[in-house]
C-alpha cells in the first residue's frame, strides 16, 4: 500500500510540464486560421481546453489527497503488525 501510494504521489511530477503545455497552446490557436474564426469554434475550444486543464489539476489534487490517505492507512497497519507482533510475544513468553 505504501508503494502504491508512493506512486500515486508522483503522478502530479509526471504530468506538470505536458498540463502547461497544453495550457499555452489553448491560448495560441492560430493554427485553426480563418476556419476557426468563421465556425466561431476559436471560442469554444480554447474554453473546453480550459476546462480540461482545470479538471486535470483537480483530478491531481484528489490524487494527492488518495496518496497521503492511503499512506496513513500503510502506516496504521504496519503499526498494527507490530502491536501484534509484540502481543504475540508476550503471550508466548507467559505460556
Amino acid at each position: 500500500m505504501h508503494k502504491a501510494a508512493s506512486g500515486l504521489r508522483g503522478v502530479g511530477h509526471h504530468t506538470a510540464k505536458p498540463l502547461q503545455q497544453f495550457e499555452a497552446q489553448s491560448q495560441d490557436l492560430g493554427a485553426l486560421g480563418g476556419l476557426g474564426s468563421l465556425l466561431g469554434a476559436k471560442g469554444e475550444i480554447e474554453k473546453g481546453m480550459t476546462t480540461l486543464v482545470k479538471l486535470a489539476r483537480q483530478l491531481d489534487e484528489e490524487w494527492e489527497a488518495q496518496a497521503k490517505l492511503m499512506g496513513e492507512v500503510s502506516a496504521a497497519f504496519d503499526l498494527l503488525d507490530v502491536l501484534i507482533a509484540a502481543a504475540a510475544a508476550a503471550r508466548d513468553g507467559k505460556g
